[in-house]
């Protein structure tokens, strides 16, 4: 050999085949040594392998790994693969693979890839969210919120993807179509599964700040949380025993009521509609319900509306106020119906303008109080919070109003009508439904042949009656299983804490893994996973921390993202992005 080149191929062989046999990079709990827990967010395999954007990340945490072991730090730095989830059914649909056949050999590409890279990850702690062995414990953790009543099943307008057979979160729609695959989206009532994270709003939004994660990030979920404090008030309904509830977080400007606006979902619609107004609220209703909550929140888009013929009474004025439905009000935030006030709000402005709607100003350019006396009653003369503190104490001393704080943050939609992730584990049994103990653990699927989509808004395994329909063998009774299956998000809310444990047959993880392990010391990876992966993630943790299963209060004491890749050194011959394998095969100097 030629002493002027470096022959990387054999020393990195040399080395990585070092590092495997003595089981170098492998970390076992040593109370004598601080500990340090690096983590990657990790990877969905998919059949394309690594790319730019994964091994920018993975270098940057292997750095740190590295050095903390030289600074003497008993450094845990674990990989997996998060498994499960809609591409890989789709791909499955379109090629005649199993799923679990085509993941496994992706598996194994991304995994020859990383130890190609030669990033010092402890193999040992290897997780697939995809194995029972696995999803045994993300089927525990969900029926630990079922005992704690904060899973349960309710009929709600979601994004129905008919092409995919699934429900999809708002993140996953855009321009009305599917973000996987482009296809159409319909909203549709439909009975689903949903956890209760409106419980843990308050604690999710004020523990941020513990973390030292970006300030960028943590307004990003303050916003997505979106805390209001303000007073809901109760309106009565003209000639009807029913009262509408509005939040609003200025109840000085109840004088400028002019309108009150529900979403044409709300119940309350046909109850207090009139029969003059009834063919066109039902049309109107047919017409908007395909819509998408990102597309009604448009603010650029054209205002419509119905007058429904009914009329509220103002608490405070006694004014009698006209009703309407509106694509703008959404049924999932707040009370799903507003309190209109053109005076101070441009889209209510935009929205009467449109219709020939009469209203009043109620504050003027000096931020002065006008219109705004009935009776003795007046605000005229007082400030601002002055206001608002004077008609909060007269609506809840007269009993048509309370103070109260309210949360952007809806509950976690959580089920999937899909084959490809881990069915959810409760059964029904003489009219009573229980979710599985833990020794009915891992409830596995059905092997099928056909992942297409029952096509009445059901999973594929709804197909499998045989399944779906059983006799228990212990009590000779007849169980109907639940065929909807969790998300994708549901396995990587909580693998950080089985790399601590993960052979652990008997446990989830062991207390004493839990205490020497967590939290995560630095947890790195894309700022696309801002919102939703990791309030997932902490909403999980939380719920544990409360059932007493781990002694933290949050996961990941520090969070970074890693830089957005925006260009590359050199174009593959072949096209496509740049790969491990080129980079091993060409020296590395790629990335």
């Amino acid at each position: 050999m030629n002493s002027k080149y470096y022959d990387h191929l054999r020393v990195e062989k040399k080395w990585q085949d070092y590092w495997k046999e003595k089981k170098t990079f492998e970390v076992k709990i040593d109370s004598g040594k601080e500990k340090f827990y690096i983590l990657d967010m990790f990877p969905y395999p998919s059949g394309a392998g690594l790319h730019v954007g994964h091994v920018t990340g993975y270098t940057a945490t292997d750095v740190i790994a590295r050095y903390k072991r030289q600074k003497g730090f008993n450094v845990m730095h674990p990989m997996g693969w998060d498994s499960f989830g809609l591409p890989a059914e789709q791909h499955a649909m379109r090629t005649g693979k199993h799923p679990k056949e085509t993941t496994e050999v992706n598996i194994a590409n991304y995994k020859r890839q990383l130890q190609l890279l030669g990033i010092s990850y402890d193999w040992s702690r290897e997780i697939k969210t995809s194995d029972p062995k696995y999803y045994k414990w993300t089927q525990w953790i969900f029926t630990k919120l079922y005992e704690k009543g904060l899973a349960y099943q309710a009929e709600v307008s979601v994004n129905y993807c008919p092409q995919l057979g699934t429900v999809l979160a708002n993140e996953e729609v855009e321009n009305g179509k599917s973000v996987e695959g482009g296809f159409p989206v319909e909203r549709k009532p439909l009975k689903q599964w949903m956890l209760k994270i409106t419980d843990y709003a308050k604690r999710l939004k004020e523990d941020l700040d513990l973390l030292d994660w970006p300030e960028s990030l943590k307004k990003l979920q303050r916003n997505w949380i979106g805390e209001s404090k303000g007073v809901e008030i109760e309106y009565e309904v003209e000639g009807r025993d029913a009262k509408i509830k509005c939040f609003t977080t200025r109840a000085d400007t109840i004088f400028g009521v002019n309108l009150i606006v529900l979403a044409p979902e709300n119940p309350m619609v046909m109850d207090i509609v009139s029969n003059d107004q009834r063919s066109s609220v039902i049309e109107y209703i047919e017409k908007v319900k395909d819509k998408s909550d990102l597309q009604r929140m448009d603010l650029s888009r054209e205002k419509t509306g119905v007058n429904i013929g009914a009329f509220a009474i103002n608490p405070i004025t006694n004014e009698r106020i006209p009703v309407w439905i509106a694509d703008y009000v959404l049924i999932s935030y707040g009370t799903g119906a507003v309190m209109s006030v053109p005076g101070e709000d441009d889209r209510d402005r935009e929205f009467s303008e449109k219709f020939s709607l009469r209203f009043k100003e109620v504050i003027d350019d000096e931020n002065n109080y006008i219109n705004s006396t009935f009776g003795d009653f007046s605000l005229e003369g007082l400030t601002k919070e002055e206001a608002i503190d004077k008609v909060s104490r007269r609506l809840v001393d007269g009993s048509c109003g309370r103070q109260c704080t309210h949360y952007k943050l809806r509950d976690w939609l959580f089920s999937r009508q899909r084959y490809w992730g881990e069915p959810i584990p409760i059964e029904t049994r003489d009219g009573e439904r229980r979710a599985l103990p833990l020794e009915d653990l891992p409830l596995e699927p059905p092997i099928i042949s056909d992942y297409k989509p029952a096509g009445d808004g059901r999973s594929p395994i709804s197909k499998e009656i045989g399944w779906v329909e059983m006799v228990d063998s212990k009590s000779g009774k007849r169980v109907v299983r639940e065929t909807d299956t969790m998300p994708q998000w549901a396995g990587s809310c909580w693998y950080y804490l089985r790399y601590c444990d993960p052979n652990n047959a008997q446990q989830a993880w062991s207390k004493e893994s839990e205490k020497y392990w967590l939290p995560v010391d630095m947890y790195v990876g894309g700022v696309e996973h801002a919102v939703l992966h990791l309030l997932y993630a902490r909403f999980w943790h939380k719920v544990l921390y409360d059932c007493g299963e781990v002694s933290t209060l949050e996961p990941f004491t520090m969070l970074r993202n890693q830089g957005l890749v925006t260009a590359y050194a050199y174009k593959l011959e072949k096209g496509g992005y740049v790969a491990p394998d080129d980079v091993e095969e060409r020296g590395g100097g790629v990335f």
